[in-house]
């Protein structure tokens, strides 16, 4: 687009939590966008949406918004299913589009995103078309670890441990969904941070949580770089007391770890005690609000932006897959194929 003095008009497909939130926050604290359009299958929702962005229309209609003239970029946070079909229509109008993680349901159909993708640049030129929504590189915490880790603050990485706690599962999660939906911040986090892909992956896990409705809750994944690098993911959906995100890289020279953000600390009656946050959004907040400015001025400025890219949505999926396939063999050790293998997977598929 290449003009400053421009608001870029967001269509937003989905008006569930996520999606009323990106609302939200494109209205009230991006400058330089509106929401022009929002639409879910269930325009109640889309209407509730409204309510944060006066004078938008809505929609039951996802097409609507990618084909409508009053939306120059489109936000995707409607169901993981529907990601590949909407993210491909956008790039076919040539509209930047940002996609809610995961990029899309399957490895193939990332695979088909990256295609079009690239076959519209190759077309067309101009900066990426496509966005994933990991909103966690855009953290302050994690970014003062990633530049404190790139100094050599711990020294060389040898190991690193994250897990991600919330306070209950979501109605419909699945142990799959778990890796899918949760495991896949730190698939996309633990390269950022180390500057290193996941060579391979094995799933394990203790006994089920009486909690988490049949769910295996929870899960422990062990991830190894190809220099490496071990890092030890945990994800347990239903912790209860809160939502709770950590990570630690440790060095041969020392260790980096995210400090307890969105925390604070109550000392009263001999007691002292933490509050924790009731979900992502406060947590994130300031990372979704980053995410979303750098996302919208480099639509304007006609520049590339600095999410993640599709080809991280890609890789995040492949090591999904690779752990979904360990889970299903006894916990094995399995490898995570490289980008380019995928591709090539993908295009026979299509043949």
């Amino acid at each position: 687009m290449g003009t400053r003095d421009m608001t870029l008009r967001v269509g937003v497909i989905g008006a569930g939590v996520m999606g009323a939130d990106h609302v939200r926050t494109v209205q009230r604290s991006v400058i330089g966008a509106a929401v022009t359009m929002i639409a879910d299958v269930d325009l109640q929702r889309a209407e509730d949406a409204r309510q944060h962005a006066a004078g938008a229309a809505t929609t039951c209609d996802a097409a609507e918004v990618i084909g409508s003239d009053e939306v120059d970029a489109v936000i995707i946070a409607s169901h993981d299913a529907t990601h590949a079909d909407l993210a491909v229509a956008a790039i076919a109008v040539g509209k930047p589009v940002m996609c809610e993680k995961p990029l899309a349901a399957t490895v193939d159909e990332c695979v088909r995103i990256v295609r079009a993708e690239e076959e519209a640049l190759n077309a067309n030129g101009g900066p990426p078309l496509v966005s994933v929504g990991v909103m966690r590189r855009f953290d302050p915490g994690y970014q003062d670890m990633k530049a404190a880790i790139a100094a050599g603050a711990c020294g060389v990485p040898l190991m690193m441990h994250c897990f991600h706690r919330g306070v209950r599962s979501v109605v419909g999660a699945t142990t799959d969904s778990s890796i899918t939906n949760t495991a896949v911040h730190e698939f996309d986090i633990v390269p950022w941070l180390l500057g290193r892909p996941i060579a391979a992956v094995s799933w394990h896990a203790p006994g089920v949580s009486t909690l988490g409705g049949g769910v295996q809750d929870p899960q422990l994944m062990l991830l190894h770089t190809a220099d490496g690098v071990l890092a030890t993911v945990e994800t347990l959906l239903n912790a209860r007391y809160g939502y709770d995100i950590r990570c630690e890289v440790i060095g041969d020279r020392g260790s980096v770890a995210l400090s307890h953000g969105g925390h604070i600390v109550i000392d009263s009656e001999l007691t002292r005690a933490w509050s924790y946050p009731a979900d992502w959004r406060l947590r994130f907040a300031d990372a979704y609000r980053l995410e979303l400015q750098e996302w919208t001025d480099a639509i304007v400025e006609g520049r590339p932006h600095g999410l993640a890219a599709a080809r991280d949505g890609l890789r995040a999926a492949i090591v999904a897959d690779a752990a979904i396939s360990s889970m299903r063999d006894g916990g094995r050790t399995v490898t995570v194929p490289d980008r380019q293998a995928s591709m090539a997977f993908g295009a026979r598929n299509d043949a």
